[in-house]
C-alpha cells in the first residue's frame, strides 16, 4: 500500500561535498546513526530531520545485554508510493549490497497504488537472497491474538539475533500512530524491524517514509502489534 506523503514538511538537510576547482565531486559523507547515544524508550527518534527523497543513513550493529540492532543502509522512499520497496531494500542492506528502489519496485510490481500485498515482499526477499528464509505471517485479527502477539515478538528476537531484519505492513490510524505521522490521516505503510530490546519491549524501526522528519526510532512492541492488523509481515 502507498504512504501519504505529508505536504510542508520540514525542510531536508543538504547532504553534499563541495566542489573544489579542478577537483571531481566527492560522493557525499553518509550520515551514521548512533542508537547507543539513546535510550529504547517508545517514540524516541534517533535520527530527524532528513526527509529528502532518496537522502541515506547508515545504523552500524550492535548488542547490549537484552538489546540487539543490525546494520543498515537506510534510505528515505523515493516517491510517495515506494514504501514497500524502500522498506525491502532496507532489510536487504543488511545481509547484502541493497539494489535501487527502483530496482525493487519494477520487481514487486509496485504502481501508484503501492506494494498490493506484503506477500510480494516475502517473494522478492528471497529471491534477492536465495533460500526460502523469509515468511508471510498475517495477522487478520484487530486486536490481534494472543497467539498472533507471541509469534510477533519471536519472530522479532529470532530474526534479529540471526541478522534477519522483518518488514512490516501497517495500518495506522488517527490515536494509533508512530513519531510524526500525520495525525488526522490513516496511513498505509511498509516499514522496517531492525532492532529489539528485551527489558523494555520496545523495537527499533526504520521507517522510510520519514514523516515528520522522523527515520529511526522506538516504538513498544505493543504498538507495533496493533499496527500490523490486518495486515501482515515478512520475517
Amino acid at each position: 500500500m502507498r504512504a501519504r506523503l505529508v505536504p510542508g514538511v520540514i525542510a531536508a538537510l543538504t547532504l553534499g561535498a563541495l566542489l573544489l576547482p579542478g577537483t571531481a565531486h566527492a560522493a557525499p559523507a553518509v550520515p551514521v546513526v548512533d542508537v547507543r547515544a539513546h535510550d529504547s524508550t517508545a517514540g524516541t527518534a534517533l535520527a530527524s530531520g532528513y526527509n529528502e527523497p532518496g537522502t541515506e543513513l547508515r545504523v552500524d550493529a550492535g548488542r547490549t545485554s537484552a538489546a540487539r540492532w543490525l546494520e543498515i543502509d537506510y534510505q528515505v522512499q523515493q516517491t510517495g508510493y515506494w514504501c514497500g520497496p524502500a522498506a525491502t531494500r532496507i532489510a536487504l542492506s543488511a545481509r547484502t549490497a541493497a539494489p535501487s528502489q527502483g530496482e525493487l519496485a519494477a520487481q514487486l510490481g509496485t504502481t501508484e497504488a503501492g506494494t498490493d500485498h506484503i506477500g510480494q515482499v516475502t517473494a522478492v526477499l528471497n529471491a534477492r537472497l536465495g533460500g526460502g528464509w523469509y515468511e508471510t505471517k498475517e495477522m487478520p485479527n484487530d486486536p490481534p491474538t494472543q497467539a498472533q502477539r507471541d509469534l510477533l515478538w519471536h519472530d522479532i528476537v529470532f530474526d534479529i539475533d540471526r541478522n534477519y531484519p522483518l518488514v512490516a505492513n501497517i495500518v495506522a490510524p488517527p490515536g494509533n500512530q508512530p513519531p510524526g505521522y500525520p495525525p488526522d490521516q490513516t496511513i498505509y505503510h511498509y516499514f522496517t524491524v531492525f532492532g529489539y530490546d528485551a527489558v523494555d519491549r520496545t523495537v527499533l524501526i526504520a521507517d522510510p517514509a520519514s514523516f515528520g522528519g522522523n527515520q529511526i526510532y522506538w516504538i513498544s512492541f505493543d504498538q507495533l502489534a496493533t499496527l500490523i492488523p490486518p495486515k501482515g509481515y515478512s520475517a
